[in-house]
C-alpha cells in the first residue's frame, strides 16, 4: 500500500531502534495510524525538522501490516504555534485522540474539528470553551455523542430555566425540586448550560464549570483508570500565578 499527500499532524513520536522514530498520527482519510520514519533522528535527516506537534503536513508512506514506513513528510500549511497553557491544552486533545480513538479507523469531521480546534488556541486567553467543545465533539464520533436537545423522560424540549441531572449514557432528567438537594444519580445541570454547549456558545463561566464536570464524567468513562499526562504534566510545568486563570481549561 502507498499513500502520497495524505493531510496529518504528528500526535506523538517516540524512539524506534537506533536512528528512527515511531509516529502517532492523525490522518484526515485514515484516520489515526502508526508510522516508521526510518532514520529520522539522525542529524542530516530532511524530515527530522518537521515532525513536530501541531505542523499540518502532507504526509506519505507505504508498507503493509500494522507500521508503514513514513516516505514524505511536507508542510501542508504554517505550523500553528503554541505556548505557554495554550501548548498544554494542545497536548491534552492529542492524547484524547490516542487514548480514544482506534487506528485505521477515519473521522474526517474529527480531522477538521481537531485542526480548527488547536488553531483556537491561545497563550494569553482562557481556552476552556474550545476543549469543551472539542470533547463534545471527540465522544459524538466515538460514538457516545451527549444527549442535548431533549429531556429523557419525556422527550419535552430543555427548558433554560430548569434544572437536570445528566444521567451518564442516557441523558438529561429534569429535577422537580432542585431545592431538596437529594442524592444525584448524575451531573447536575442548568437547562441554560446545556442548551449552550449545544449551541458551541460557552461564554457564561458558570456554564464552563457545569459543562466542564458534565465532560470530564463523561470521558471518564472510556478513558479508564490510567490518568492523563497531559493534565500532570500541566501542573507541574505550568508557574503557580499563571495556574489560576488556566487551570480550568486543561481537561
Amino acid at each position: 500500500m502507498r499513500v502520497h499527500g495524505e493531510s496529518g499532524f504528528i500526535l506523538h513520536s517516540r524512539h524506534y531502534s537506533e536512528t528512527s522514530l515511531l509516529l502517532e498520527v492523525f490522518s484526515r482519510h485514515y484516520g489515526r495510524l502508526g508510522l516508521i520514519a526510518k532514520g529520522a533522528r539522525r542529524p542530516a535527516n530532511r524530515v527530522r525538522g518537521r515532525l513536530n506537534p501541531f505542523q499540518p503536513l502532507l504526509l506519505g508512506w507505504s508498507g503493509r501490516g500494522e507500521l508503514p514506513v513514513l516516505t514524505a513528510a511536507e508542510p501542508e500549511d504554517a505550523g500553528i504555534e503554541l505556548h505557554g497553557p495554550a501548548l498544554y491544552c494542545g497536548f491534552y486533545l492529542n492524547e484524547l485522540l490516542l487514548r480514544l480513538l482506534h487506528r485505521h479507523d477515519p473521522h474526517e469531521a474529527l480531522y477538521d474539528v481537531y485542526r480548527a480546534s488547536i488553531t483556537a488556541l491561545r497563550s494569553d486567553v482562557s481556552n476552556e470553551a474550545a476543549l469543551r467543545v472539542f470533547e463534545k465533539r471527540l465522544l459524538a464520533e466515538v460514538g457516545y455523542g451527549l444527549v442535548l436537545d431533549r429531556d429523557i423522560a419525556d422527550n419535552s424540549p430543555l427548558a433554560a430555566d430548569a434544572v437536570y441531572e445528566y444521567i451518564l449514557d442516557r441523558g438529561p432528567a429534569r429535577i422537580a425540586e432542585p431545592e431538596l438537594n437529594l442524592r444525584p444519580r448524575g451531573v447536575r445541570m442548568r437547562g441554560t448550560s446545556l442548551i449552550a454547549l449545544a449551541n458551541d456558545a460557552l461564554a457564561d463561566p458558570a456554564a464552563l464549570r457545569e459543562v466542564k464536570q458534565l465532560t470530564r464524567a463523561a470521558l471518564a468513562r472510556h478513558l479508564g483508570d490510567k490518568p492523563l499526562h497531559s493534565r500532570k504534566l500541566f501542573s507541574s510545568a505550568v508557574p503557580a500565578h499563571r495556574k489560576d486563570g488556566a487551570r480550568e481549561a486543561n481537561g
